[in-house]
Formats: C-alpha cells, sequence, structure tokens
C-alpha cells in the first residue's frame, strides 16, 4: 500500500480550525481574529452559528466575512467581556508567547484579545519556535515616529523597513503604518513587550506575551496537537 498523502499548510490549517469549534461554548459572544487560519475556522463556525449570539472582529476583512455568514458583529464597545477569543499567529513559542501581525491587524486583535477570558491560538507546526524572531515582528506605528523608531530597533541589533503595499506604505485599518523588523531573538517576550510599547510613535509591538495564549490547537500531520499554557505563572 502507498503511503498516506502528506497534508498541505492550508489543510492543517482548515483542521486546527473545525478544532477550534470544541472550545465554543453556546450563546456566548466570542472575538475572532484574522488571517487564513482563522478563515477556516470562521467557515466551520457558519455551520453552526446559531451557537453563538455574535462576535467581536479584529479587523474590517474579518468583520466583512462573518457578516457574509449571517454573523453578527458587536462593537468592541458594546461588550464588557469576551468568553474566548480565537485567532492564529505567526510564531509561538512553548510559553504561549506569540508573534503576531502578518495581517497587518495587531492592534485590534490585542485589544480583543485583552477583553477576552481565553485566547485560543490556532497554528500549523511551522508556526512552532523555541525562541521568537525568525518571522519578521511587524509593529504598527505613528508615520512620523517611522525613522525613529527604526534607528531605536537598529541599536538592538535589528533591520526594520516600512511595510509596502503597491509600492506604497501598507495603511492600516487604524491609518498607521507597519514596520516589519529582522534580526531579532525576543528571549524575553514580556519585557521586550513593555519596552518597546514605551517608545513614542508605537501604536502596537506584534508581541503577545501579556496577552498569550492559553491554549495552542496545532495542526501536524498526526491531527491536532492541543498544547495548554495554563497554571502557574499566567
Amino acid at each position: 500500500m502507498s503511503a498516506a498523502t502528506p497534508m498541505t499548510q492550508d489543510e492543517l490549517k482548515a483542521l486546527v480550525g473545525r478544532a477550534a469549534l470544541e472550545h465554543i461554548g453556546h450563546g456566548h459572544i466570542i472575538g475572532i481574529g484574522t488571517g487564513s487560519t482563522v478563515n477556516h475556522f470562521i467557515e466551520a463556525l457558519a455551520q453552526q452559528r446559531e451557537r453563538i449570539v455574535g462576535a467581536v472582529s479584529s479587523s474590517e476583512a474579518t468583520t466583512q466575512r462573518l457578516r457574509a455568514h449571517g454573523i453578527r458583529v458587536f462593537d468592541a464597545n458594546e461588550v464588557e467581556e469576551l468568553a474566548v477569543y480565537v485567532d492564529g499567529a505567526d510564531e509561538i513559542d512553548p510559553r504561549g508567547f506569540m508573534i503576531k501581525g502578518g495581517g497587518a491587524a495587531l492592534t485590534r486583535e490585542k485589544i480583543v484579545a485583552a477583553q477576552a477570558r481565553r485566547f485560543v491560538c490556532i497554528v500549523d507546526q511551522s508556526k512552532w519556535v523555541q525562541t521568537l524572531g525568525r518571522f519578521p515582528l511587524p509593529v504598527e506605528v505613528i508615520p512620523m515616529a517611522t525613522q525613529r523608531i527604526i534607528r531605536q530597533f537598529a541599536a538592538l541589533g535589528g533591520t526594520a523597513r516600512v511595510r509596502l503595499r503597491d509600492g506604497a506604505p501598507l495603511v492600516t485599518d487604524n491609518g498607521q503604518h507597519i514596520l516589519d523588523v529582522t534580526g531579532l531573538a525576543i528571549t524575553d517576550p514580556p519585557a521586550f513587550e513593555s519596552m518597546v510599547n514605551d517608545w513614542p510613535g508605537v501604536v502596537t509591538v506584534g508581541v503577545f506575551a501579556h496577552q498569550r495564549a492559553h491554549v495552542c490547537l496545532m495542526g501536524t500531520p498526526e491531527g491536532v496537537r492541543t498544547i495548554s499554557f495554563d497554571g502557574p505563572g499566567r
């Protein structure tokens, strides 16, 4: 017999998107992130949309997708607390710390994550790393501070570049720009996040340490691996 055909990255994303439904209770308002893995979760949720009251969205793209499926979208200010937040990550480490922002929605993602009692991170196994920093770190910045922030990252050994779209700086849903920073090894994510957040002109740094994951659903060729980060130290 021939060996089974390995699952593609997209199939692994669909696998964890469906698995995330098991972490969604009935009658709640939930938070939903942004990105290709989350899109698979939304497709699965659309088949059972009656189980939730609605969602708070982390981006205009996700809002449009949810509404297209008939899922009610609430403004974050209408909701005091969310039962769970489901989102992907560009990197996640063994402590549940993440890099996020490849889809340029990091600021709203962090806002929604802060409203949720639990953060369920859904990824394929390529996102698992021992030390954050291999993926370019997204940082949302106010444009007038761009060059100074680039110099501050250079002093740390990082190379920051403005993210472009069609030859011009990408503009986020919040009207700001994104820097992508390479050359960093982030060994103390909470301290790094706090430091960069204090730099004038930084809107949000894409290190999610203070809003780290409670659980990671990781798609592997053997199926969905569930990694819990609950317990002391959270």
